[in-house]
C-alpha cells in the first residue's frame, strides 16, 4: 500500500529537481533577474501556505482520498501549463497552481504514510526522503540529457506532465477509500472549529521547536538546492548542463546518504546522527564557498549532500509524533510557520541582486547554527 505513496513523492521530488537545475535555461529563455527568480521560488508557496491549511482541514472533516485526488488533477495540469509559459507571469501563475496542489497531492499521502504506522514514522520518513531523493538525483541528470539534445525545459515539463498522469491513474486505484461515513461537504463553521483546536497545539513549545527546526533546515536542503544551479553558472563559470550535472553530485551522493540512514536509525537515535552532521555543516559550507577550485567546490558539495542527509527526515518524524495521531494538523501546523520560511529564497533574491549570489549564500549558514542551537537533549512527545 505505501507504494503508492512513495511513487507520488518520487514523482514530486523529480519535478523539483528538474525545475531547480532548469533556472538557469529558464532565466535565459524567458530574460528573468534575480529578483524575479527570487519571486517565483518565494510567492507561490507563501501563497499556498494559505490555502493549503483549508486543503488539509478539509481532508480531516470530509475525505482525505477525495482532496488528495483532486488536487493530484491540479498537479498535472500545473505542469502543463509551466511547459508552455511564455512569460514571467505565465511561469508564476502555473508555480501558484502547482503549490496548493502538490499539498493536497502529495503532503496528504505523506500524512497517510504517517498514520499508517505511528510506531515506525522516522523509519517511513527515512523511506520517503530516500524516495523523494532518488527523484531530486534523477531530475538534473535528465534535464542535462535533454539540453544536450536540445530537447529543453519545456518538453521536460510536458513530458512530466503525462507521467504525472498515469501515477494519477494508479493512485486513483490504489489509495484506499476513507474509514469515515461522513458524506456532506463540512460547513465553514466546522472547520473553523477545526482550525481552532489545531492551533491550540502552538501553546506546546515541543511542537513549536520542530517547526521553526524544519524551517531552519530548508536552508541547506530545499533553498540551498534552488541557488546552486545559478551559484555554479554565474560564480563558478560553468554552463547551465554542467550545472546541472555537478548539483547531480549533490543529490546523487546525497542519495547515498540517504539509503543509508534507513538501516542507519534503526540502531541509533536520529538526533544523535543530526547533532554530528550538523556540526559537519558548519565546517563544510564556508569551505565551499571559501574555495576558489572548482573541482574542490564539487567535492565539498558532494560531501554536504552527504551529511544532510535525514534532516527533513527526521525533523518531520519528530513533528508527527509531537502531535500524535493528528497527521493532518502537524501538516498545517508547518503551512503555518513555512509563511516565513517561503520569504526567505525572495530575500536571498535580493541580496543576490545587489551583493551578489557569492555574497547571498552566505544567509544559508543561518540554517545549521539554528540546528545546533536548537536541538534538544532530550526528546519528548
Amino acid at each position: 500500500m505505501s507504494i503508492v505513496y512513495l511513487l507520488i513523492e518520487f514523482l514530486d521530488e523529480l519535478i523539483y529537481g528538474i525545475s531547480e537545475a532548469a533556472w538557469p535555461l529558464i532565466r535565459n529563455d524567458l530574460h528573468l533577474n534575480y529578483i524575479q527568480i527570487g519571486l517565483a521560488l518565494s510567492l507561490p508557496g507563501f501563497l499556498a501556505n494559505f490555502i493549503e491549511p483549508f486543503l488539509f482541514t478539509l481532508a480531516d472533516a470530509w475525505k482525505r482520498r477525495v482532496v488528495i485526488l483532486v488536487g493530484g488533477i491540479f498537479f498535472t495540469i500545473s505542469l502543463a501549463l509551466t511547459g508552455i509559459s511564455f512569460s514571467f507571469l505565465f511561469l508564476l501563475s502555473s508555480f501558484i497552481l502547482f503549490h496548493p496542489s502538490s499539498g493536497a497531492f502529495v503532503s496528504l499521502s505523506q500524512a497517510s504514510l504517517m498514520d499508517m504506522q505511528p510506531e515506525r514514522r522516522e523509519q517511513n520518513m527515512a523511506r520517503w526522503t530516500f524516495a523523494g531523493s532518488l527523484g531530486v538525483f534523477i531530475g538534473p541528470i535528465l534535464l542535462s540529457g535533454a539540453a544536450y539534445i536540445g530537447f529543453g525545459w519545456r518538453g521536460m515539463f510536458l513530458t512530466l506532465a503525462l507521467l504525472s498522469t498515469l501515477i494519477l491513474i494508479y493512485a486513483w486505484n490504489k489509495i484506499p477509500n476513507d474509514k469515515t461515513h461522513i458524506t456532506e461537504f463540512p460547513s465553514f463553521r466546522n472547520i473553523l472549529n477545526q482550525f481552532k483546536f489545531t492551533f491550540q497545539a502552538l501553546r506546546d513549545w515541543n511542537i513549536v521547536r520542530w517547526l521553526i527546526l524544519l524551517e531552519f533546515s530548508d536552508l541547506m536542503l530545499d533553498v540551498l538546492y534552488g541557488f546552486l544551479p545559478l551559484y555554479f553558472v554565474d560564480v563558478s563559470g560553468f554552463s547551465p548542463a554542467q550545472a546541472a550535472l555537478s548539483v547531480a553530485v549533490w543529490t546523487g551522493i546525497g542519495l547515498l546518504g540517504d539509503f543509508l540512514l534507513i538501516p542507519l536509525i534503526e540502531r541509533v537515535k536520529g538526533l544523535d546522527y543530526l547533532r554530528i552532521s550538523v556540526i559537519l555543516e558548519l565546517i563544510l559550507f564556508p569551505l565551499f564557498l571559501l574555495s576558489s577550485m572548482n573541482w574542490l567546490k564539487i567535492i565539498l558539495i558532494g560531501i554536504m549532500g552527504f551529511f544532510n542527509s535525514g534532516w527533513y527526515a527526521i525533523l518531520k518524524a519528530h513533528l508527527f509524533d509531537s502531535l500524535h495521531d493528528q497527521s493532518a494538523a502537524a501538516l498545517t501546523l508547518d503551512n503555518v510557520s513555512g509563511l516565513f520560511g517561503k520569504l526567505i529564497p525572495f530575500g536571498i533574491g535580493l541580496a543576490a541582486y545587489y551583493f551578489g549570489i557569492g555574497t547571498a549564500m552566505w544567509i544559508l549558514l543561518a540554517g545549521p547554527i539554528a540546528l545546533l542551537i536548537g536541538l534538544p537533549k532530550k526528546v519528548t512527545s
